[in-house]
């Protein structure tokens, strides 16, 4: 689950990127505030596989 949460995350990190990219230069095709909450709700589901599919540390 690592690993999907790991392109969660790049997902999350792109979908921003865009946002700040159709805000500078104009909305193309999908305006900055969908891609806003797009990377929001990547973040969300990255940070919750992260926090849900944690791997249980054998201590002494």
């Amino acid at each position: 689950m690592e690993g999907i949460a790991k392109a969660c995350t790049a997902l999350a990190a792109l979908a921003f990127l865009m946002a700040v990219v159709t805000s500078i230069t104009g909305a193309i095709i999908v305006p900055p505030e969908a891609w806003s909450r797009a990377s929001t709700n990547m973040a969300l589901i990255a940070l919750c596989l992260f926090i849900g599919f944690k791997e249980k540390g054998g201590g002494a």
